[in-house]
């Protein structure tokens, strides 16, 4: 499976259908708002959205739901990426509720090789979310800067950090090495 590109395989005007979808649950939201701290009532009280909110039920904290979005993307746009340097812009565009499944794809608008390192380049790219029924819930741009080939080649591939799995034998083999010194 792959997971990111490098600067080369990203090509203008390529969409990218982020599989599989996620379905917000209360828990999912509150949990959210517990550790970012965000204790509006519209997002943690369900007394309080029914009687004084148009939803008359708790929306889905918006940055939960770009969050996520962002999240599902990585694989696709950002999963290789040096850095994220930009998100230019942010719009949710419609609410989001407990049980909403979201959807996501990014765009890729345009990309430019790096001015003061020619082993990168910068991806401007699009994520729209939708919910099952189609429905536009947010769209936001950013610049990610992604390595190029050369990058990963000379850092030593793909996962050069990664550990082999030895068998079983070899690990004893291993340790009894350590013991005899």
């Amino acid at each position: 499976m792959q997971f990111g590109r490098t600067y080369e395989e990203f090509e203008v005007g390529a969409v990218y259908k982020h599989w599989p979808g996620k379905t917000v649950t209360e828990y999912d939201d509150h949990l959210f708002c517990l550790l970012t701290m965000n204790h509006h009532p519209l997002h943690m009280d369900a007394n309080y959205a029914e009687n004084t909110t148009d939803f008359k039920k708790n929306v889905v904290v918006g940055n939960y739901i770009y969050s996520l979005l962002l999240g599902m993307s990585v694989p696709d746009v950002s999963g290789k990426a040096i850095a994220n340097l930009e998100v230019e812009s942010l719009k949710h565009v419609a609410p989001t509720f407990h049980g909403d499944t979201i959807y996501g794809e990014t765009t890729v608008l345009d990309k430019t090789p790096s001015r003061s390192k020619n082993d990168r380049g910068i991806v401007y790219v699009e994520t729209k979310g939708y919910k099952q029924d189609g429905t536009l819930v947010c769209v936001f741009r950013r610049k990610v800067m992604v390595p190029t080939e050369t990058y990963i080649k000379e850092r030593g591939g793909e996962q050069p950090g990664r550990p082999e799995l030895r068998a079983p034998a070899e690990k004893k083999a291993s340790a009894d090495q350590k013991t005899e010194k």
